[in-house]
């Protein structure tokens, strides 16, 4: 067997694990995210008329500096503070990179 058809089999051969450990990101940044619903709604969708803020489509580098802030308490709230604690930063980036990927 030539080297370039051995190469082609073990990057084909990797490539399932490959799927399938992107399919496992995908689930968690999902699951993350899905941990916003009780609030802010599905897939952050906001139900129409409420006080609360849609994040489905915010720009993702102001919901990370937002969750930051209220992580870090310079940003007052009522309980965001205390759920922005719970994330890492990069899982609040994940959070962020999710939902402005949604349409509004």
């Amino acid at each position: 067997m030539t080297t370039t058809r051995w190469l082609a089999l073990a990057a084909l051969a990797a490539l399932p694990a490959a799927v399938l450990a992107q399919n496992q990101q995908a689930l968690y940044t999902a699951s993350l995210a899905a941990t916003c619903a009780n609030c802010h709604g599905t897939q952050g969708k906001a139900v129409d008329g409420s006080s609360v803020v849609s994040l489905a489509g915010m720009p993702r580098d102001y919901m990370v500096t937002t969750l930051k802030a209220f992580k870090d308490g310079s940003r007052p709230a009522t309980i965001m503070h205390q759920l922005a604690k719970g994330y890492s930063d990069a899982q609040i980036e994940q959070i962020a990179t999710y939902f402005a990927a949604q349409k509004k």
